[in-house]
């Protein structure tokens, strides 16, 4: 279920190609031998992509000054998920494209299209859930381009020391610190419906505990086999019922917006707030850095029998190559790939863009002075207590969500008649796609 946030377009609408950089592969993570190949790049015109690009261009091109590589942009959103298609249908795509992981990276009929890159030395260094986003029974097709983040319960530290609280693992000391939270005068729960995808966390968050129970339950999904309305997936809708009726939201929760979400955290008058990692990252950094150690994070937990509590992540968008990419530019696009899963790489992604979550490359560490949001994930992924987004696992994505648990939150729908409704909104598209069961 992919969360449609907002961007900015450098170039909305249009294509634009940016300046080339000189940048060459004799040194980093390759050795292209100084042949002054040529290679072009096909990203998304959000700023904070052109903004990444030019960062790791940048930084390559201070070790390998003889490859020219330039960017060309296209519109985010379904008109550059259609662009992107037709590129590669018509042979016509950049030597390298950078593009979703997962349920959008399937429709592109990858094994068709995609070189497999299954026999290059850095896959091995791969986690294996961005593997999963990026990969068929036929081979292994993407390479980060970034880091992970996560839909979990961000978290006022400094609230947690004035009340001498300590952070659940279970969704009944969660509510018992909400509790004390709203018995010592602060909102326990920020919700923000103002931004209505804000909403969905209580539930997209929630997936990590619905895989712990079934392991299965995206497959299922996919195949008409299990339902939002039944347990444990209906859990989340339940959880955010549960908070609303317990009266520990903001009074203001149907107009606050993602801003005003962020702010009460770093002001310290809300506790917590369930939202994606990246996205606050972002926010802390820019709008309120002296707060960038005072907002932690913790998995949404759950009183199910014998899961331990973990984190539900979502995965980098990866660099795929196409199957017309051949000859000096393919080896140029090998080596400039060894060089982004490399340490180096890694480093030139992180001065370039707000990390939101750990690498999900071996070798590659977060850097000393990044937030505590993002350091309080490394845990969960050094012990194994992640689990990805239902976007990554199936291609369903019912479109009213935000607008269902918008109502659930506000007291308008229980959470059965939510679950209820969305299962009927899913139906509607998995129709649509065509999908067998369906």
């Amino acid at each position: 279920m992919t969360i449609r946030r907002t961007r900015r377009l450098v170039a909305a609408g249009a294509l634009a190609t940016t300046a080339a950089m000189l940048v060459g592969c004799s040194g980093g993570g390759g050795n292209s031998g100084g042949d002054g190949s040529e290679l072009s790049i096909y990203i998304d015109s959000a700023e904070s992509t052109v903004a990444q690009f030019e960062g790791i261009i940048a930084a390559y091109a201070e070790a390998n000054p003889d490859v020219t590589i330039t960017t060309e942009t296209h519109p985010a959103g379904g008109e550059g998920d259609n662009l992107v298609k037709t590129r590669l249908a018509t042979g016509e795509m950049n030597d390298l494209f950078y593009y979703n992981s997962g349920s959008l990276f399937q429709a592109l009929n990858p094994d068709q299209t995609l070189v497999d890159l299954s026999d290059q030395p850095w896959v091995d260094k791969l986690e294996e859930d961005f593997v999963t986003t990026v990969s068929t029974d036929q081979g292994i097709y993407g390479a980060p381009a970034s880091a992970s983040f996560a839909g979990a319960m961000v978290y006022s530290k400094t609230v947690y020391e004035q009340l001498g609280l300590e952070v659940p693992t279970t969704w009944s000391e969660f509510m018992a610190n909400n509790e004390a939270i709203k018995a010592a005068g602060i909102t326990p729960i920020a919700q923000t419906y103002g931004d209505t995808w804000t909403s969905q966390l209580f539930v997209l968050g929630d997936f990590y505990n619905v895989l712990a129970q079934d392991p299965d339950w995206a497959e299922k999904y996919t195949n008409n086999e299990a339902k939002y309305v039944d347990e444990p997936a209906i859990d989340g809708f339940r959880h955010q019922q549960e908070a609303f009726e317990a009266g520990y939201f903001n009074q203001d929760f149907a107009s606050a917006t993602y801003d005003d979400g962020v702010r009460m955290l770093a002001e310290g008058t809300a506790a917590h707030y369930p939202m994606l990692t990246g996205n606050v990252a972002g926010n802390i950094g820019s709008n309120y850095p002296d707060a960038a150690d005072a907002i932690g994070v913790f998995g949404i937990p759950t009183d199910a029998e014998g899961v331990e509590n973990g984190v539900t992540v979502w995965m980098p968008n990866g660099m795929y190559v196409p199957k017309s990419t051949e000859g000096a530019q393919l080896d140029a696009a090998m080596e400039f790939l060894e060089w982004l899963t490399s340490p180096e790489g890694c480093e030139a992604i992180a001065d370039s863009v707000t990390l939101g979550g750990p690498f999900v490359v071996e070798g590659c560490e977060l850097p000393s002075d990044v937030p505590a949001i993002v350091s309080d994930l490394q845990p969960y992924f050094d012990e194994g207590r992640t689990g990805l987004a239902l976007e990554f696992l199936s291609p369903i994505k019912g479109p009213a969500l935000e607008q269902i648990t918008v109502e659930v939150g506000s007291g308008i729908r229980s959470a059965e008649d939510g679950a209820a409704l969305y299962d009927e909104d899913v139906e509607k598209q998995a129709q649509q796609l065509g999908l067998e069961g369906w």
